[in-house]
């Protein structure tokens, strides 16, 4: 009798088990995840898994069609992972699908359809700030685009828009008049020129010989030589939301509302092209937005920030360019280095930075000119700024910050205000005032170049 009761427990154990979730009879090794994420962009597009245990994963590619095959170790197909499926965006230049499946009762295999070949990057982030532990898929175009080839098509789309835009507008008022008994049409008066709201001083157009070759059809090396190239960098990003109001407002958000406006008033000029690092919600690391300047060979470097501080009460912009020394003063060197911690927020692949001793080394050797002429822009551009809001230092700053260390770019890096001030927070938010900063950032890089012309580049296509 005693070895039959034996034998029930046994059994009835055994379906006990059998009818618990696997994550309880594995005492809890599976990993839980706590949000998916995707961030498409025209760079690259990430898909992040954020689990409260490490995970770690294996991939490879597949072609005709292209797709790229991800297993995840110690992890259950569940809920959190399905969310997936619906957050791959339809104009995603990367990915055209996801599909999720328990490849083994321990391996989940994820599947992403792919719109283009793609060079992946996958690792992993150790917890940060809200973050507990990140997977993430990077996946980058197998031949990148030339950013100066870029913007070249961009400005004579732009050029070809506003000329048909003539053209349509002439139309309609031909089609307007009536017509007379002879066959000729009245004279037809020219059109109306819009003006910006505010003209900006002139900006001079650099010097340089002609080349020999076009880069594109129409589009001579002289006239690429004499753009004038902005670089402008939206701070954060992506995963890292950058400093918070007090009513949610992001700083990232905010700076790439300004950015974006700002691009477009520059861009009004003929003679400028504005090179963005980032155009939309994903994330740059710090040394590729110095990189990105320099690919285009660009004349002027501006980084926008809205900056939080512990207490609500601090309030007012500031402009900082580089220090090859100490910070002038602990709140330039507190603000230095925590933007320089963005990239541990936003999530770098380490390992894919093979070179990093060079990097490095190029990054130090910003010269004694360099900061002399960022110092003439940030004070051309703080006088401007102090017009339409407060200043929280009415000089410009120094500090180490690593975004500023292109060694032949003059750089400026602009705290529109302080985020976590109430009332700055407010502005911050509202259309009007970015409009009002948007043209105190533009007349003050005028009126630096008013001064200080750009010098003569000679700007190769890759």
């Amino acid at each position: 009798m005693s070895a039959r009761r034996t034998a029930l427990r046994a059994m009835g154990a055994l379906a006990l088990a059998l009818r618990l979730p696997a994550t309880a009879t594995a005492a809890g090794s599976f990993s839980s995840i706590i949000a998916v994420r995707v961030w498409p962009a025209s760079d690259y597009s990430r898909v992040t898994l954020e689990s409260d245990k490490p995970l770690q994963a294996k991939h490879f590619l597949v072609e005709n069609p292209d797709r790229l095959v991800i297993d995840i170790e110690g992890l259950e197909l569940n809920a959190g992972l399905r969310e997936l499926l619906g957050k791959v965006r339809a104009d995603d230049p990367f990915i055209g699908g996801v599909r999720v499946g328990q490849n083994t009762p321990r391996v989940v295999r994820l599947v992403l359809d792919l719109k283009q070949p793609v060079a992946p990057q996958i690792f992993t982030l150790a917890p940060v700030a809200s973050y507990q532990h990140r997977l993430v898929f990077d996946l980058y175009p197998q031949q990148a685009a030339d950013p100066l080839l870029a913007l070249i098509r961009e400005k004579e789309q732009a050029e070809q828009a506003a000329a048909q835009s003539v053209q349509d507008a002439l139309g309609e008022l031909i089609g307007r008049i009536d017509k007379p008994s002879s066959t000729r049409l009245p004279p037809v008066p020219p059109p109306l020129v819009v003006q910006t709201p505010v003209p900006l001083p002139p900006f001079p157009a650099a010097s340089a010989a002609s080349a020999k070759t076009d880069p594109l059809p129409g589009f001579s090396q002289a006239k690429l030589d004499r753009l004038i190239v902005i670089a402008l960098d939206p701070g954060h990003g992506g995963e890292d939301p950058g400093a918070i109001g007090p009513t949610g407002l992001r700083e990232k958000d905010v700076v790439l509302a300004v950015g974006l406006k700002l691009r477009d008033r520059l861009n009004s000029n003929p003679n400028i092209r504005v090179m963005m690092t980032r155009d939309a919600d994903f994330f740059v690391p710090l040394h590729e937005r110095v990189n990105k300047a320099r690919r285009v060979q660009a004349d002027l470097f501006v980084s926008l920030h809205a900056d939080a501080f512990f207490t609500p009460q601090a309030r007012g912009a500031s402009v900082f360019v580089l220090s090859d020394g100490a910070a002038s003063s602990q709140a330039a060197k507190w603000i230095a280095n925590k933007e320089n911690a963005a990239d541990l927020v936003g999530g770098v692949n380490a390992g894919a930075v093979k070179d990093a001793g060079v990097l490095k080394a190029m990054l130090d050797m910003s010269t004694t000119a360099q900061i002399k002429d960022s110092l003439k822009l940030g004070h051309e551009v703080l006088g401007q700024i102090g017009r339409v809001g407060n200043l929280h230092k009415r000089k410009v700053e120094q500090a180490g910050f690593a975004v500023l260390k292109a060694p032949d770019v003059p750089s400026i890096l602009v705290e529109t205000a302080f985020i976590s001030n109430p009332e700055e927070e407010a502005k911050l938010r509202d259309p009007a005032y970015q409009g009002e900063l948007v043209e105190a950032l533009a007349t003050g890089i005028a009126r630096y170049f008013a001064k200080n012309p750009p010098l003569a580049r000679h700007r190769a296509l890759t």
